[in-house]
């Protein structure tokens, strides 16, 4: 049986590429495979250098405009990490954002639709 995707999720569904982040090159988020979010009503998947994460969303609106929080977690060289993040939709259709690891990195993000 599929769910009914929200509408506050509708504007963040599918896979988006991961254009920049503020601490890693594109060199290095592209290390593995190219960097994606995937939102699929409320999860979704992530891949940037060599973490691969399974996401949990969920959706709201902030000042009016959709928006979405996510814990994530995943392998990161073999090693278990988890994190969270959040992202938003920008005025030119991209998604803007930040990824969280526990207890370590904290990035701001930029993705473009796939």
């Amino acid at each position: 049986m599929s769910r009914k995707i929200s509408s506050l999720a509708k504007p963040f569904q599918g896979r988006w590429r991961i254009t920049s982040m503020e601490l890693w090159d594109k060199a290095a988020i592209d290390l593995v495979e190219p960097g994606f979010l995937e939102f699929k009503s409320d999860n979704g998947a992530m891949s940037l250098i060599v973490v691969e994460a399974w996401l949990d969303g969920r959706y709201a609106t902030r000042d009016g405009e959709p928006f979405a929080e996510f814990s994530w977690e995943g392998m990161d060289e073999g090693d278990q990490r988890c994190g969270r993040g959040w992202t938003k939709v920008a005025k030119d259709r991209t998604l803007e954002g930040r990824i969280l690891f526990h207890q370590g990195d904290d990035s701001g993000f930029t993705c473009s639709p796939w």
